[in-house]
């Protein structure tokens, strides 16, 4: 499905314009745009795979599989530029491929010299190198489109054996993205640093910070799909080079319910206060679905696991992102809710805890009954869980040094089991890495050992409070309803040494909502 919460946004599916919650004037994106914002897209790519990726081929034989994925690209390239979009990103894989090995995907790699070295417009140069055909396609775009353009291959380098690094086949092969201005110039690259099962490719010796100016919205930084998830290159960029954008190609496979790709794209741009600039390649048979434009507070974004066709997204960004308001810098008068939230967290002596109930001057009392605790499985993690039961309530689990707390009130019940889960520990299936999280999740039965099953659709609405004492400032909120649909907390931020996430008016049944700590330093 697709999604936005704007007017502005359009999106484009072949020759269709398929607005879904959107404007369907005739009117361009042009004409809307006034000087604070900037006209971006995304391509999600069913991109057109070698049926023997281990099979060894020509070059000749690699440029013609590749070919007719820049064939696709330079149509939507030219879809774009009739809406004036400014910049334009493609996705991880989605020229060449994925399931080489290191020497069956020699062919489909391009020579890269170094920007910081050669400054270079392919298009205008192309005989300058050799191996470059594909860099020269897509600067050839940037031009003939008049955008910038950022964009996904394989790449190669040669190295001599007095390098310690130096492969035993005398070459580097690295997964690279490559920026491109709107005058072809080959602006900078960036190679992957957390490779995810790429035996393919290389990690660089060095990370590669990157960041690219533009003259329509400043600094873009860019990394590539499983990166996110890490220190390197992701919080550095953002910490050490101020950027408000980021660009990102990715070939995310899907994982309910904590790892959707456009759940962690969105938790990326809301906890930074950026706009994150997303496309996937569209393999849902692969589960690899889920593209966006996502800035703190709107997103417009496509999934589908059912369609099997391309999807093009346009839409007017801010230039300065503006973020949630968080509990520091919180204005007007506070709910019922809110206050209930507050007494609790501060121990106020107003507000008297025993075993069974809490009780709050001039508020109705709600339950603290201590539900039965359970463990499931959660993202390959063995979550501590409990029952969310009944109209009302106040509940609490731990593990390790993490405590979770809910505090909630729901209009109706639904016929769903709903639970509390708590992890603090070394993820280590596909990929290692610290995690401290508290998830509310709908189960996917009324048994406790389906706590943690992928499913998207539910129909149970909460208004609640959802926090933890973490022991990390990096917290990504995770937030999805019915049908894939992002939602957006009303509040986040610190309160007394608890990070909080606060919503009530849910638009659709709550699937997810979690708060998602990283421990970078454990991993």
């Amino acid at each position: 499905m697709s999604g936005a919460r704007s007017k502005l946004a359009l999106f484009l599916c072949g020759c269709y314009v398929v607005a879904l919650g959107a404007h369907t004037g005739e009117e361009s994106v042009a004409e809307h745009q006034e000087a604070e914002y900037y006209v971006a897209a995304v391509y999600e790519h069913p991109s057109i795979l070698s049926l023997n990726p281990l099979a060894l081929i020509s070059r000749q034989e690699a440029l013609e599989l590749m070919n007719q994925n820049l064939d696709i690209y330079e149509q939507q390239v030219m879809t774009a530029a009739q809406k004036d979009v400014q910049i334009i990103v493609f996705p991880e894989d989605g020229i060449h491929g994925f399931n080489f090995t290191r020497t069956s995907i020699y062919p489909f790699l391009d020579f890269m010299p170094s920007p910081q070295v050669v400054r270079w417009n392919p298009c205008l140069e192309p005989h300058r190198f050799n191996d470059t055909e594909v860099l020269q396609r897509l600067s050839c775009m940037a031009i003939r489109g008049d955008m910038f353009l950022v964009a996904n291959l394989g790449t190669k380098q040669p190295c001599h054996s007095s390098d310690p690094g130096c492969p035993k086949d005398g070459r580097y092969q690295f997964n690279t993205n490559v920026v491109f201005s709107n005058n072809g110039t080959l602006v900078d690259r960036y190679r992957k640093y957390n490779l995810y099962f790429e035996a393919a490719f290389d990690v660089p010796l060095k990370v590669d910070l990157i960041t690219f100016d533009t003259p329509f919205a400043g600094r873009f930084g860019v990394f590539t799909c499983f990166d996110i998830l890490f220190f390197d290159p992701a919080i550095r960029v953002l910490r050490d080079y101020k950027v408000k954008h980021v660009v990102y190609p990715t070939a995310w496979m899907n994982q309910l319910p904590l790892l959707a790709a456009i759940e962690i794209q969105k938790a990326f741009a809301v906890a930074f206060g950026i706009n994150v600039l997303a496309a996937n390649v569209h393999h849902p048979v692969l589960g690899m679905t889920g593209s966006g434009i996502h800035t703190p507070l709107e997103s417009f974004w496509y999934h589908d696991m059912e369609n099997p066709k391309s999807h093009l997204i346009i839409a007017q960004v801010a230039k300065n992102p503006v973020g949630l308001v968080g509990a520091e810098n919180a204005t007007g008068e506070t709910d019922p809710s809110h206050s209930k939230f507050l007494k609790i967290l501060s121990g106020d002596p107003y507000c008297e805890k025993d075993a069974q109930e809490v009780h709050c001057d001039e508020a109705t009392k709600w339950n603290v009954n201590a539900p039965p605790t359970f463990h499931s499985e959660m993202m390959y993690d063995n979550f501590t869980l409990v029952p969310v039961w009944g109209k009302e309530g106040y509940l609490h689990v731990c593990s390790n040094g993490l405590c979770c707390y809910l505090l909630y009130e729901r209009p109706t019940l639904s016929k769903e089991l709903y639970a509390l889960g708590v992890f603090d520990g070394l993820h280590t299936v596909h990929g290692t890495y610290y995690i401290q999280v508290c998830a509310l999740v709908r189960c996917g039965g009324l048994g406790f050992d389906t706590c943690g099953q992928e499913i998207t659709e539910a129909t149970g609405i909460f208004e609640f409070h959802l926090w933890g004492n973490f022991s990390t400032s990096y917290i990504f909120p995770l937030f999805l309803t019915s049908g894939m649909t992002l939602e957006v907390p009303d509040q986040l931020g610190w309160e007394n040494d608890h990070y909080f996430l606060r919503k009530s008016r849910l638009s659709s049944g709550l699937v997810t909502a979690a708060l998602y700590g990283r421990l970078y330093e454990r991993d």
